[in-house]
């Protein structure tokens, strides 16, 4: 059996993953933010739970929202900022008496969705996580690719093509960036500068599907504008990589109307006269990177 935890910006997912590769046991706990002492207490507070309900001693694989520098050993790019500059593997290690493996989460993901998910069997992957954060994974021929500077699949912080650019900070220090666009929060935040009432992702969703009001319709044209928006930016994807899948996932891929309208924008914008790159919804949900997690340690 196998331990992996996803370290999120909202909450913290602990699973066991039997060696038939399901799931028996999970657990979670909200994420300490911006506190990096309360991260590392809460996972070994989340391990030490599990390890009373399923007796087990093993090793630990964690997804988090960044990676390990190369040059430092210490976290980068993590959208939870605290975690920048530590050295979390060895302090995790150290705090739960046991070796741990670190990925980025949406390798992690894109990892789970190869192995047994909804890419399984395909050459070329490209995962996508758009949640609190915009990240991707790469997996060809069954291989993680993390690159030579441990950020392959990190198309979110690539300047926004094909539109207007509105100077949006990024937390990265740039201007611009996709994940200041399609991320969950920024999705909100976009509808209130439009429309001048704040609502949340779900209630924006709800609503795009509630009939022919004028809020409807406003909510509408807003979901209609991010899965253009997506799917432009997918094909900078496609026209590097050439993709089998793109398998998505985080919150915003929860929504069933992005599955019709970003494959048929993508045609508006890829650099080919046909389009055979599927764009599928991951198999495992918001499951799939925490077993891509535990997955580390096969």
């Amino acid at each position: 059996m196998k331990i992996g935890i996803d370290l999120g910006g909202t909450k913290i997912e602990c699973v066991v993953l039997s060696d038939s590769n399901e799931i028996i046991h999970r657990q979670r706990t909200a994420t300490p933010k911006g506190n990096y002492s309360g991260t590392l207490n809460a996972i070994s507070t989340l391990v030490q739970q599990t390890e009373s309900i399923v007796p087990i001693d093993c090793p630990v694989g964690v997804g988090i929202p960044g990676t390990l520098s190369g040059e430092t050993g210490k976290v980068k790019n993590a959208n939870s900022t605290c975690l920048i500059g530590q050295a979390l593997d060895k302090d995790l290690a150290n705090v739960l008496n046991r070796p741990v493996r670190l990925a980025n989460d949406a390798n992690c993901f894109t990892w789970s969705e190869v192995c047994d998910g909804a890419a399984q069997g395909a050459n070329t992957v490209f995962g996508v996580i758009i949640g609190t954060g915009v990240g991707g994974g790469l997996v060809v021929n069954k291989h993680l690719v993390n690159g030579n500077n441990g950020i392959a699949g990190e198309w979110g912080h690539n300047p926004l093509n094909h539109f207007p650019h509105e100077s949006r900070d990024c937390y990265c220090g740039k201007q611009d960036c996709i994940e200041t666009y399609l991320s969950g929060p920024n999705f909100e935040v976009r509808f209130t500068e439009k429309f001048d009432e704040h609502l949340s992702s779900h209630e924006i969703i709800c609503l795009a599907r509630s009939g022919e009001t004028s809020n409807a319709v406003n909510a509408k044209v807003h979901l209609d504008d991010y899965a253009r928006r997506l799917a432009a930016n997918l094909t900078g994807i496609i026209n590097i990589i050439d993709p089998d899948v793109i398998v998505l996932g985080g919150g915003m891929s929860n929504i069933s109307e992005l599955y019709e309208l970003v494959p048929r924008y993508i045609k508006d914008y890829v650099f080919s006269d046909t389009i055979n790159t599927k764009v599928v919804p991951a198999k495992h949900g918001d499951s799939s990177g925490v077993r891509g997690a535990a997955w580390l340690w096969k």
